[in-house]
């Protein structure tokens, strides 16, 4: 219940007013310290949200007087930084990628650059290290399907593969069963030929069917022995290295359906320097050729 204000009897302090049971509370007062630094954070925070950004408005924030901010100093660190590699960039897309592997700086370069660039743009299809994927080709290995030399590697990584780009590579798979070009009868033996091409078994009258089908509406893009044509964007039959699986029935909905995945063209999105950097990057994880 509130008092009156006293004094109190053994420390000569005036209380509050307030009594608990019988407890009185001493009106004691804060150290000098203690309220010179309170009233010295009143004032920095004052001056901090008048020079910094700071309170929020209906469409955005108060941006402060001093025109910092956050965003603005990383793009100055990134400016510096990019400044500091100009001199390597310029050589880097000047120079062929066959030159650059030659050169032990620029490669070091290229592999921390790589790594980074790679992880950022092309690891969510392609997997950590070029590992692959369902519908996504592995690059760490020899199974090219438009060529692993590093200029091929270069143009497929520039233009990338079936988009908008006017210089896109360009295949394009019939719709063999859902165009009514082949029955489903036909599908099934061209399957089971192209998975003899990579060692599978079949009866000998399935193969024979299936080869002369093979031959009049395969071969002109997949090899007459399924090594495939760099050429045309043809994957290779032959070595038990599938793209979308190599079981009969992902086999017969190729076949049936097509398959038509495309890639970016990275000239639109990166600038020349990281785009030579991720060809060099590609070319060096192990399967170019």
């Amino acid at each position: 219940m509130p008092t009156k204000i006293e004094k109190d009897a053994a420390t000569g302090t005036d209380t509050t007013g307030h009594e608990w049971d019988g407890i009185k509370e001493l009106n004691t007062p804060l150290p000098k310290w203690w309220l010179y630094t309170f009233y010295a954070c009143i004032v920095w925070g004052v001056i901090y949200t008048v020079l910094l950004p700071s309170w929020p408005t209906l469409s955005s924030h108060f941006g402060g007087t001093s025109g910092w901010t956050r965003r603005g100093e990383l793009a100055e660190t990134l400016a510096a930084q990019k400044a500091g590699q100009a001199d390597t960039r310029a050589k880097i897309v000047e120079m062929s990628i066959a030159d650059i592997r030659k050169d032990p700086a620029l490669m070091g370069y290229v592999q921390a650059a790589g790594r980074v660039a790679f992880a950022d743009n092309c690891a969510g299809c392609h997997g950590a290290g070029g590992a692959g994927a369902v519908g996504f080709p592995t690059l760490a290995d020899d199974d090219w399907i438009w060529g692993g030399e590093p200029e091929q590697i270069l143009q497929t990584i520039t233009y990338g593969i079936r988009n908008n780009n006017e210089n896109s590579r360009i295949s394009d798979m019939p719709r063999f069963g859902a165009d009514g070009m082949l029955t489903k009868e036909q599908i099934a033996d061209v399957a089971d030929y192209v998975l003899s091409l990579s060692g599978t078994q079949a009866d000998a009258a399935v193969l024979e069917r299936g080869g002369v089908i093979y031959a009049e509406n395969c071969a002109a893009c997949h090899g007459e022995k399924g090594e495939g044509m760099h050429e045309m964007g043809a994957p290779r039959l032959s070595d038990a290295i599938w793209l979308y699986g190599g079981d009969r029935k992902t086999v017969i909905e190729t076949i049936t359906y097509a398959r038509r995945g495309n890639m970016p063209a990275w000239i639109e999105r990166l600038d020349p320097a990281t785009v030579k950097v991720l060809a060099t990057y590609v070319h060096a994880l192990g399967g170019g050729q």
